[in-house]
């Protein structure tokens, strides 16, 4: 009875081995990170197959993805439009699908010390701005401020302009000079403790895009298959609003 069950741990100590070879690897901006996560969470409970997904500046994850990636996701169209150019070979374009929306808004401090309440009062002496210009945010907030005519108010109170999101949360975070950051209400999700939601009006709204797509030499394929078709079901859509996408 003792040699059956030290094979039986072996067995299935072996199919665990398996299990963690066979990891789904998906990659992508921090944006969707936290969504995608609670995802991937979701679809291993359901299918029993591993995700592992790892978010941030594309730099940060990019030589590994070259060597495992199954699954890349953007935190907007050209986002990943951007990669595809930059990396042809591969993305399969054949199989890129746009996931949810989220729409725009003004980030400020908890409380709204600067009483901030429309586009227009970032214009204001003495308001700074905090701008990230890329990770899906390039010409955000120009796009919106040229509605009112208010890009070069805004301009000139931008008091720090970062290449991605990391890098604004890190400076918003050590720096208390900043009022205000146009931004995705979704990162309100991520940083609750120290930002409040300042709601545009709908005909200020911008939206961006969450594409997804698998890779060309993908060794789970028909996993990253599933996987996507889950991101598109109910439940998927349904993480996807908790963490602030319509």
């Amino acid at each position: 009875m003792k040699k059956y069950i030290l094979m039986l741990v072996a067995a299935i100590s072996s199919l665990s081995v398996f299990a963690q070879t066979d990891t789904l690897h998906v990659y992508g901006p921090g944006g969707p990170l936290s969504a995608m996560q609670e995802c991937a969470k979701a679809f291993t409970t359901t299918t029993g197959i591993p995700v592992k997904v790892t978010g941030g500046p594309e730099s940060k994850w990019m030589p590994q993805a070259q060597q495992n990636a199954d699954v890349i996701y953007g935190g907007a169209e050209y986002m990943l439009t951007q990669f595809i150019q930059n990396h042809p070979g591969m993305v399969d374009a054949t199989t890129r699908v746009e996931l949810y929306k989220r729409a725009t808004a003004i980030l400020v401090r908890p409380g709204n010390p600067k009483h901030i309440v429309t586009l227009k009062d970032l214009t204001k002496p003495g308001i700074h701005i905090l701008d990230v210009n890329g990770a899906g945010q390039l010409g955000l907030w120009e796009d919106i401020a040229g509605k009112e005519n208010l890009i070069g108010g805004i301009q000139k109170n931008i008091a720090g302009s970062f290449a991605n999101t990391a890098l604004g949360i890190a400076a918003w975070k050590t720096d208390s000079s900043y009022d205000a950051w146009i931004t995705y209400t979704s990162w309100h999700q991520n940083l609750k403790g120290i930002t409040q939601v300042v709601e545009l009006p709908v005909t200020l709204r911008l939206y961006r895009g969450t594409p997804v797509a698998l890779t060309l030499n993908s060794k789970h394929s028909q996993q990253g298959k599933q996987f996507l078709s889950f991101l598109q079901s109910v439940q998927g859509h349904s993480i996807f609003k908790k963490w602030g996408w319509e």
